[in-house]
């Protein structure tokens, strides 16, 4: 959302922009030299969050995913990638910007196209992450997903998920999350001896 001053003095004075429990008013700065000033919603606007709406937003934005991919540098062959991701549209790239401030972590990248994605992958993080929605639960049926989230999440805290037991531990939970998944983690437990 953009507000200018143009040459003919007539003044965009205000644009109300509405979150649950959240109200901004965004103004431009009167300067009589200036011709046009754009003024961005991500600098004026600092967005403070609420719990109830961060489970309600993840509950029907976000996502816990697990893969699993080939590393052939690795003991055992592959990497277990744990991700907690948010995709939005780029006009909405405060609210963004807002959960990862929110959380303390992650990033804001370009998805594809013009998608923008929030995304935690660092373990200490996706702990933190972890944390929060115990503490407070999502109440759709992603809290099923996120349960075995969590759990993947304590076998990597451990260093489990480094040997092939581990691996195979992520796998069982992996599977049930990621249905997409599934045929690649069946061609990943066939190369560990198991198919």
């Amino acid at each position: 959302m953009v507000l200018w001053r143009n040459n003919e003095e007539d003044w965009t004075i205000r644009r109300k922009f509405w979150l649950p429990s959240l109200s901004c008013t965004k103004m431009v700065a009167r300067s009589s030299s200036e011709t046009t000033r754009r003024v961005s919603l991500t600098k004026i606007l600092a967005m403070e969050l609420s719990p109830d709406w961060v489970v309600g937003f993840v509950d029907g934005e976000g996502c816990f995913h697990v893969s699993i991919n080939k590393q052939p540098e690795m003991k055992i062959r592959y990497q277990v990638l744990a991700e907690f991701v948010v995709v939005q549209h780029q006009r909405d790239a405060q609210i963004l910007q807002a959960l990862k401030r929110f959380f303390k972590g992650g990033v804001v990248r370009v998805n594809h196209g013009d998608r923008l994605c929030f995304r935690v992958r660092k373990l200490e993080t996706l702990a933190q992450v972890c944390l929060f929605f115990q503490r407070h639960p999502l109440k759709t049926k992603k809290q099923v997903d996120f349960v075995k989230f969590r759990k993947v999440i304590d076998v990597m805290s451990s260093g489990e998920h480094l040997t092939i037991d581990g691996l195979r531990k992520v796998i069982g939970l992996a599977k049930s999350m990621n249905l997409v998944g599934e045929t690649r983690f069946e061609e990943v437990l066939a190369d560990l001896g198991e198919g």
